[in-house]
């Protein structure tokens, strides 16, 4: 089968479409005709060997698939060959063929398309665990989304309002600020050319915002620090800026606020029985028509490495996925 191939970690230009052997089938797994994949920011620093998660090498990069199921391990029960699925998988996804775990899969709902499905699981599971789970995001409160062009940004803002939230999108472009309220941010904060935290608290009343949705890191995270409300939750969610934050303590005590990690892989492996609950609302939320992913850019497969470079310098808006079979 062809795959992208990390043989060495370094430069996501480095990656190389090459002929593999098949991935071998353990008794838990599925193997996944794959048709789309996601491409998510942990992809870029996988490669580069930054990621919490180091594998093996040579491995392919690629954490989310959607596909057809062509084989079933013996352990692995709900699932036939004939599915249509979508899967998690951390590396493995950026090639022909996937095998996934039964229980990181999940079958794709009637008429969902493999881009939509490719484009879902990573992005709105993070942030239905963030905003639920660890933020307890209620109706009526303020959510402050950092990065809120990017995939998780968007589906922080369509959440957010699904959840009943007010949604201040903050983000570097105008391009992706657009992005951000057409998904349905009621206001937009560019914040290299604004104060993001003076523009949150003139937004707000100067109360702040409850909830701080944050995956960019570095200087928007600490302006973030200087606009959450009283007893606020400013969610952890990554550091695409590449600088990791340091959390000054008087700052939480002084707002009474909390700074809350989200690290939904490790949540779904520990209790897949709640996060299998969580897709389900996903899913009957996706139903409604209330969050659908923004497809910004697709890939062919041979082109998987300029998406993880075009990722890294921020040229996507919204999610990209790398189409592997017509």
């Amino acid at each position: 089968m062809k795959a992208i191939v990390c043989r060495a970690f370094g430069p996501p230009g480095d990656l190389l479409l090459e002929e593999t052997e098949n991935p071998k089938l353990g008794p838990s797994g599925l193997r996944v005709e794959v048709h789309r994949a996601g491409l998510n920011f942990p992809d870029v620093l996988i490669v580069q060997g930054k990621y919490q998660v180091k594998p093996d090498l040579p491995f392919s990069p690629g954490a989310e698939v959607a596909g057809i199921v062509t084989e079933v391990g013996e352990r692995a029960t709900g699932f036939a060959p004939g599915d249509r699925v979508m899967a998690l998988c951390t590396t493995g996804g950026f090639a022909e063929e996937a095998v996934v775990h039964y229980g990181s899969a999940f079958k794709m709902t009637d008429g969902m398309s493999f881009e939509t499905a490719a484009a879902l699981p990573l992005t709105y599971g993070t942030t239905y665990h963030a905003l639920v789970d660890r933020a307890k995001l209620a109706a009526g409160e303020t959510l402050l989304v950092t990065g809120a062009g990017g995939g998780v940004g968007i589906a922080a803002v369509q959440l957010g309002k699904a959840l009943g939230a007010t949604v201040i999108a903050a983000a570097g472009s105008a391009a992706k600020l657009a992005a951000a309220k057409e998904a349905g941010a009621d206001h937009g904060i560019d914040y290299t050319a604004e104060n993001l935290a003076e523009r949150v608290k003139a937004l707000t009343g100067q109360s702040g915002a409850n909830v701080v949705y944050d995956a960019v890191g570095g200087d928007v995270f600490d302006a973030t620090l200087r606009c959450v409300a009283w007893e606020g939750r400013v969610l952890v969610i990554g550091f695409a800026s590449g600088r990791i934050p340091e959390i000054p303590a008087n700052r939480l005590l002084l707002k009474g606020c909390s700074a809350v990690g989200v690290y939904w892989g490790a949540f779904a492996a520990r209790d897949p029985a709640a996060n299998r609950r969580n897709f389900e609302h996903i899913f009957r939320l996706y139903a409604e028509g209330k969050i659908d992913p923004k497809i910004g850019a697709t890939y062919a497969l041979a082109d998987a490495a300029q998406s993880i470079v075009d990722l890294e310098n921020r040229a996507i808006v919204g999610k990209a996925v790398i189409r592997v079979r017509a």
